[in-house]
């Protein structure tokens, strides 16, 4: 973990027709926040409590999950190219269990020397983005010139990542490549980036360090083995209509996911197609981390 973020997918560029674009049916979600952040292309989001939103470069998308919603991601028509990120923020104990809702945000976009920062979460540098967050967060693009540098203003008492998508940069003097997550402890006042060989695009994720403990499976986060099994059997009872299954006992009679099967499973999100099931629980307990 970075802060809260517990999860990066970093995707393409990945070549897309209407026919070979994204297509994620309605899947759950909870303890989290999903942030999704486009290079290139469009997504169209739907959920469980009626949100339906255009997924745009340099627009943030943020959905919390609290004690659970679910979601589904199609590519547009449109969209010959599909690049960005998508991200998670445990919540934590104190906000896990609140009511699901969904958010977008354009980013807070400043020029420095050259270079394009562009903040979707949290505070860098003296630009602050307007995101509802649960701990102290920061989330930004930053896009650098061939041959040059920037040093930001963090706040020290906070760790940080730089995820690099393209080019080659030094972060701190130490080298990251395309595809490499550099990582900061700690301790630091200014995050000093060069980019060494060619233009650099890059995703600065930072925050206080997480002081509890999670458990993360599949699309649930939550705090032990037990929190996981009754997610998943609510979500195979509620959305799937498939009861709690072999020894999971009254689980499933919770309402993580009320608002999946108002009228007919996946229902909300006007999807054409069945929610997705869960996979198998592993035959071991999970373990914590964090």
């Amino acid at each position: 973990m970075i802060g809260a973020w517990c999860f990066i997918d970093h995707y393409g560029p990945n070549p897309v027709t209407p026919e070979t674009g994204m297509r994620v049916p309605p899947h759950p979600h909870t303890g989290l926040q999903t942030v999704s952040w486009l290079f290139s292309g469009e997504i169209i989001h739907r959920d469980s409590v009626g949100s339906l939103a255009r997924i745009r470069p340099g627009e943030l998308n943020i959905m919390t999950a609290g004690r659970g919603i679910s979601h589904s991601e199609v590519s547009t028509p449109e969209t010959t190219e599909l690049h960005g990120v998508q991200l998670w923020l445990a919540l934590p104990e104190n906000a896990r269990g609140i009511s699901p809702f969904f958010e977008r945000h354009v980013a807070v976009r400043t020029r420095l020397e050259g270079a394009l920062l562009q903040v979707f979460a949290g505070e860098l540098n003296g630009s602050s983005a307007g995101v509802t967050s649960f701990s102290r967060i920061v989330g930004a693009q930053l896009d650098l010139p061939a041959g040059t540098g920037v040093s930001l203003i963090v706040d020290p008492r906070d760790e940080h990542g730089v995820l690099v998508d393209t080019g080659a940069v030094t972060v701190q003097g130490a080298a990251a490549m395309a595809t490499e997550l550099a990582y900061v402890a700690p301790g630091v006042a200014e995050l000093t980036i060069e980019a060494i060989d060619g233009d650099a695009r890059l995703i600065i994720l930072g925050g206080e360090p997480f002081q509890e403990q999670i458990v993360m499976w599949w699309n649930f986060v939550g705090r032990s083995h037990e929190d996981i099994v009754a997610f998943r059997a609510a979500w195979q009872a509620e959305a799937l209509g498939l009861g709690p299954g072999p020894g999971m006992g009254p689980v499933a009679e919770k309402a993580y996911f009320p608002s999946a099967h108002e009228g007919h499973p996946g229902s909300g999100h006007n999807y054409e197609g069945a929610p997705l099931p869960a996979p198998a629980m592993p035959t071991v307990r999970l373990k914590p981390r964090g």
